[in-house]
């Protein structure tokens, strides 16, 4: 099982961070060791001063995939969750001045926490028109809909499966929209899909 997330696939996000709109997907992989489950504390780890929450559709691969041309890709996936890709910004900011991948900021242990997964019919709607949004304290700091991808769920499944074979139980985090922030101990995230309740995480 890979987890394959996209960075910068909501433009007001890459501009909110000062950084330049892609003209093709950017992606990196975490560990399975990053996953952790809804309900779950997360705890402030003691290298990063500046921890930020990124919440983010999540689409499971049902079926091997090789070479997918966009107009299959739907057949390659029917659930979707919510799940955070959290970030040391201030390391992933070092990695970046410096020219270095996003290692140590991306892919450290309960970095993305998950929660289950819901079937596309269940919802009864077409992933790319999907309402998502987290709550902060009680209050929606980041609030967004999948329709405003800069890249779409079928063309990152045709871009990605170009270069790396997708399994059965691969994980796509397609990217986070404006409103990141930091998390601290004592906050209380709050992930909604459609409006119903997909995630919670107690930040200690």
């Amino acid at each position: 099982m890979k987890i394959i997330c996209i960075g910068r696939n909501y433009s007001a996000h890459a501009l909110e961070l000062k950084h330049s709109i892609p003209s093709e997907p950017i992606f990196f992989l975490k560990p399975d060791t990053a996953l952790a489950q809804s309900d779950e504390p997360f705890y402030l780890p003691d290298f990063s001063q500046q921890i930020e929450y990124e919440c983010e559709l999540v689409v499971k691969i049902n079926k091997v995939g090789k070479s997918i041309e966009k107009n299959f890709a739907h057949n390659y996936y029917n659930e979707v969750a919510l799940g955070l890709d959290i970030t040391a910004r201030d390391i992933q900011q070092n990695e970046i001045s410096n020219g270095l991948p996003w290692s140590l900021s991306k892919t450290f242990d309960y970095s993305a926490p998950l929660s289950a997964f819901v079937s596309l019919s269940e919802l009864g709607k077409d992933v790319q028109n999907i309402d998502f949004n987290l709550l902060k304290n009680g209050v929606i700091v980041q609030q967004a809909n999948t329709g405003n991808m800069l890249f779409g769920v079928d063309e990152l499944i045709a871009y990605l499966s170009r270069f790396i074979t997708l399994k059965v139980g691969d994980l796509i985090f397609t990217g986070t929209p404006s409103g990141v922030g930091k998390m601290e101990a004592g906050d209380y995230l709050e992930c909604y899909l459609e409006g119903r309740k997909m995630l919670n995480i107690a930040v200690k």
